[in-house]
């Protein structure tokens, strides 16, 4: 469906390439350029060796004489709901994916993830993003890689893209797939829609489960209904997943989750999940409530969510409380969502294309 797709970014040194804080990526980045630094400090300090591909010496001298360095800053779609910053520089990514990331740069596209193969017993490794992706998005084991399938494809040559610009861009969409959609519908889908429609699909518990062995070992195959309505209808689920999932629906705006204590600590220091109060604390005063059984244990591909988020930044400061109840949020309803779609689901496969 897709033809343009590949795994996501590995940079091989996540720990020097990729920060929570845009600014302190900044530092960091100006500290490798700046030559009178010995390059002992920076082995020892960011824990990084020369190896067949990456030779520190030769890559400082030429990233300190890029005096647009800061231009490949961008942001990553790191973990489920967790974007970070990356110093996107080929000399410092392993694997950098251009082909594909080139067209995620400015937030302007969309792309749905997902893995080939699958370690366990469910599938549930979808997800979508508006920016760069990491190659361990869904599943730290590489087996598992995170495949990336944009929606969209920038023909700029200058790859300065305008992404508001409809003449620079065509969709990343099979066009016998278009063909045959549009004979059945009557007309054309919009990339958008075929886009959505596939996310609902992949959000279906009843497909997840029927299929699942098939899911486990090739990527995931879409049946198409035949039904112009059906497939709205679908598109429209996938469209609220969208947006539940890049954080910007209108359903989030009011979280059923809140930040409570009465200390001053907002340190992440250790993470407990009280089923009886359904409360996640982030140390011993700290924490969020309302939050079910049933959030708490929600996985993203191969990743428990609320406990991942929270695990991945425990030693730092609470700084953004509003944003995890605003996750906890859009996992709600996304369980809601899928509940939706699946009442509708065996409608789906009666008439299929």
């Amino acid at each position: 469906i897709f033809p343009v797709n590949s795994v996501g970014v590995l940079t091989g040194k996540d720990q020097f390439s990729i920060d929570f804080d845009e600014n302190i990526l900044k530092n960091r980045i100006r500290q490798f350029r700046n030559l009178t630094i010995e390059n002992s400090y920076i082995r020892r300090t960011y824990n990084i060796h020369d190896t067949a591909s990456f030779k520190l010496d030769k890559f400082r001298k030429e990233i300190a004489n890029d005096e647009d360095w800061e231009t490949h800053i961008k942001k990553i779609h790191y973990r489920p709901f967790d974007i970070r910053y990356i110093f996107y520089h080929k000399l410092l990514i392993e694997r950098n994916r251009y082909k594909v990331m080139q067209h995620m740069w400015n937030g302007g596209n969309l792309g749905i993830i997902t893995s080939r193969i699958v370690k366990g017993d469910k599938y549930q490794h979808c997800f979508i993003s508006k920016n760069i992706t990491d190659a361990a998005l869904l599943a730290q084991n590489t087996s598992s890689s995170s495949y990336f399938f944009p929606l969209y494809i920038f023909t700029d040559e200058n790859h300065a893209f305008n992404h508001s610009k409809s003449e620079n861009k065509k969709p990343n969409l099979n066009p016998q797939l278009i063909e045959k959609l549009s004979k059945v519908y009557g007309k054309m889908p919009m990339p958008e829609e075929i886009l959505y429609y596939i996310y609902a699909i992949l959000y279906s518990n009843t497909y997840r489960e029927k299929y699942a062995e098939f899911l486990k070992i090739d990527f995931p195959r879409i049946p198409f209904t035949a039904n112009y309505n059906t497939f709205l209808k679908f598109a429209e689920y996938g469209k609220k997943l969208t947006d539940l999932h890049l954080l910007n629906s209108t359903d989030l705006e009011r979280p059923i989750s809140r930040y409570q204590g009465i200390s001053d600590n907002d340190k992440i220091e250790k993470i407990e999940y009280n089923e009886q109060e359904q409360r996640i604390y982030i140390n011993k005063d700290k924490y969020f409530d309302n939050v079910a059984p049933e959030l708490w244990n929600y996985y993203i591909g191969g990743y428990q969510v609320l406990q991942k988020f929270l695990k991945d930044r425990k030693g730092r400061q609470m700084d953004d409380p509003p944003q995890y109840c605003r996750i906890i949020t859009a996992i709600a309803k996304t369980i809601e969502t899928q509940q939706q779609i699946d009442e509708y689901y065996s409608d789906l496969e009666q008439e299929l294309i």
